[in-house]
């Protein structure tokens, strides 16, 4: 065979062995990905983390168990006690709040706190320095509190949070702006009028509260739609909240607001803080260990829409299996309630004055299942929550009527009340206030649903621009 023929034969065989070659080093490249993708980990580096929509869409994260989880159930700060923790990167907050330095009259001044001349906080960082919030009934609505703690805390390199709101100290660099004041302790501790006062102390700080934000360029950047006002107690804030009502309320329920001045729209839902004892996951009584089917223990007679409580009082009384009787945080009634509470499958929440109370926390709290007779109730991160995954809903109307009631939580078997009661033991932590603050607890999930409210706030900020700006220019 001649040279010129067996040049073809060579050159074929050297592109095959060539591509046999490329093919399993392609293989080989391939294999070094153990999470099976086909983007080059070099490429996948040029890929941002934080594109624009995440400031705007937070998409919840499922855990193993499929149950929703928070992007931010983590703490920033390291955890390990052998190392030197940083306090939160502003960066990597899901808030950035401003806060005013208000004088202490409006927020810790009210429980009786007094620091140096030039001191306008406590020192939330060191053990005893923080004032304790008065107890009873005043502790239900004592969220105000537990934000303010949180926030101060939130630069302090000691301190393990997370890192879901971190303070800044140029108004600029904010997201939200806090206003701090305690409006329901002072609602609470100071509405009434004493000695040779002409107002109350409550009517005088919130007279002074609207003089000092109207006169704020903050406030009027945007009409005061970028600041944060807590008025959890449905009487708090009575006389500032018509000239307020353009700001975000951290509110119990919209029982007593004009839908313009609070709505679920712009305003953030917060849960009570419950008076009874948590009851630990390991020591709550299953099904055949709480004997009480019903229990309601508060107080019966309401005006408005809480007269239910009454019809169902004298539809409920003589049934040998239900608890429903009057009852106060006097003496020893919280320990009463937590105690009933702990022994019943069933615990009602009923409107009051108010479409919400108290007593579903309680509830919650208690690992008891709650039952809503309450049609106009809003409820805390609903946005997240499934409600129906551990609570029964009845109408009004329906719960009145005669055997309504008990025929369905007494159709509810075994199973079904288990899988509602290990539900309630899973979500209970979402309703606890503590200091620190932990992942996923109820200053995290309050900081985080302030976080879901501020890009339609924008987009209302925006549309409201739309000819404002224009005609503004051709005025000029």
């Amino acid at each position: 065979m001649s040279d010129k023929s067996l040049l073809p034969s060579r050159l074929l065989l050297c592109l095959i062995t060539a591509s046999m070659v490329l093919l399993i080093f392609s293989s080989l490249f391939l294999l070094q990905f153990s999470n099976h993708s086909f983007i080059t980990r070099s490429v996948s580096k040029l890929i941002p983390v934080n594109n624009d929509a995440s400031a705007y869409f937070k998409p919840s994260v499922r855990s193993e168990n499929n149950q929703p989880m928070r992007i931010n159930e983590v703490p920033c700060q390291s955890s390990d006690p052998g190392k030197t923790s940083n306090a939160c990167d502003i960066n990597r907050a899901l808030l950035r709040v401003y806060l005013y330095d208000l004088p202490p009259e409006f927020h810790f001044g009210l429980l009786g706190w007094k620091g140096n001349a030039d001191q306008i906080w406590p020192d939330v960082t060191k053990s005893g320095h923080i004032p304790p919030y008065p107890g009873g009934l005043n502790l239900q609505h004592s969220m105000e509190y537990w934000l303010t703690i949180d926030l101060l805390s939130s630069t302090a390199p000691n301190i393990i949070r997370p890192c879901s709101a971190i303070r800044v100290y140029n108004s600029s660099q904010a997201d939200i702006i806090l206003v701090p004041f305690f409006s329901s302790l002072s609602y609470n501790r100071y509405s009434k009028v004493t000695g040779k006062e002409k107002v109350s102390i409550n009517r005088m700080l919130q007279n002074k509260l609207v003089e000092f934000l109207k006169n704020r360029d903050e406030w009027k950047k945007l009409d005061g739609k970028d600041h944060l006002i807590v008025a959890h107690h449905p009487n708090s804030m009575l006389v500032a909240r018509k000239k307020l009502g353009s700001a975000m309320f951290i509110l119990a329920d919209f029982g007593r607001y004009p839908a313009r001045i609070a709505n679920l729209e712009k305003d953030v839902i917060a849960p009570y803080k419950h008076l009874v004892k948590t009851v630990d996951g390991g020591k709550s009584a299953p099904f055949e260990g709480r004997p009480i089917l019903v229990y309601f223990q508060g107080a019966i007679y309401r005006k408005d829409g809480g007269a239910v409580r009454q019809e169902l009082y004298y539809l409920l009384k003589d049934e040998k299996d239900v608890h429903f009787t009057f009852g106060s945080t006097r003496s020893n009634g919280i320990r009463q309630a937590g105690q009933g509470m702990g022994s019943s499958k069933f615990c009602l929440n009923i409107a009051g004055d108010t479409p919400s109370s108290n007593r579903l926390f309680d509830a919650i709290a208690s690992h008891c299942v709650p039952v809503i007779i309450s049609d106009e109730i809003e409820l805390p991160f609903e946005d997240v929550l499934d409600y129906s995954e551990f609570c029964i809903f009845v109408r009004a109307s329906d719960a009145i009527k005669k055997g309504f009631l008990l025929n369905i939580l007494r159709g509810i078997n075994q199973d079904k009340w288990t899988n509602m009661w290990e539900r309630l033991k899973q979500i209970a932590r979402h309703f606890e206030y503590q200091y620190p603050s932990q992942p996923g607890d109820a200053v995290d999930m309050i900081w985080q649903e302030i976080s879901h409210k501020i890009s339609p706030m924008q987009l209302r900020v925006h549309r409201d621009n739309r000819y404002r700006k224009s005609q503004h220019l051709v005025d000029v």
